[in-house]
């Protein structure tokens, strides 16, 4: 399955910096919502037989346009929401994001067990996503596009498939409505084919 994972467009807590993963999260800002209308266009020629969106709003305004002009009903669904925050919610500290981003850098080296903010692990993340990829797959659609958020995408592909490298992830985190491109499938694996309409870069190794 070939599958498409977009971030949302802007919010004003992403221009003030606010940790913001509780439902329903804020509305799109007017560069979001833009960016959101350039949607269709960026996908005109790219197969889409369905879409997800998560149960926070900015991804389902985000999914509009884009549903609108494929004419698709977006499927909502609770495991591609954004990674919660926890204690961390609403947050806009130095010391907020490092405990945040901090957490997901300890999943990308293993920690799969640390919770962030005090609720879910990484691997509980992990698992309630790939629930949505799983559903995806059995239904048989060749091309999927979730519209999902930052946390979530970086975490699951860079940790999850093939062809990136987690420092590559870490220094590339997901703009607004960027997208990532993967091939495959849960069983066999899937591969990053293109990162924010770039190809990874895997790290170099000396001889």
């Amino acid at each position: 399955m070939r599958l498409r994972l977009i971030r949302h467009g802007q919010t004003p807590n992403n221009v003030a910096h606010v940790l913001d993963t509780a439902k329903p999260g804020a509305l799109l800002t007017d560069l979001g919502t833009e960016q959101a209308r350039s949607l269709p266009k960026r996908l005109e020629d790219v197969p889409i037989d369905s879409l997800y969106v998560s149960t926070l709003t900015r991804t389902q305004l985000t999914a509009a346009p884009l549903a609108a002009a494929r004419n698709l009903e977006p499927t909502i669904r609770e495991g591609i929401r954004e990674i919660q925050a926890g204690t961390l919610e609403g947050g806009s500290t130095n010391e907020a994001y490092n405990a945040y981003f901090g957490t997901l850098v300890a999943w990308f080296e293993g920690d799969l067990s640390r919770p962030i903010g005090g609720g879910e692990t990484g691997s509980e993340v992990i698992e309630r996503f790939e629930s949505v990829v799983q559903e995806a797959e059995e239904s048989g659609a060749d091309s999927v596009a979730f519209v999902s958020h930052g946390g979530m995408i970086a975490t699951w592909a860079g940790i999850r498939a093939a062809g990136i490298h987690p420092e590559f992830v870490l220094a590339h985190h997901p703009e607004n409505t960027g997208i990532v491109e993967l091939e495959g499938s849960l069983t066999d694996g899937y591969r990053v084919l293109t990162w924010m309409g770039k190809q990874p870069e895997l790290p170099t190794t000396s001889a």
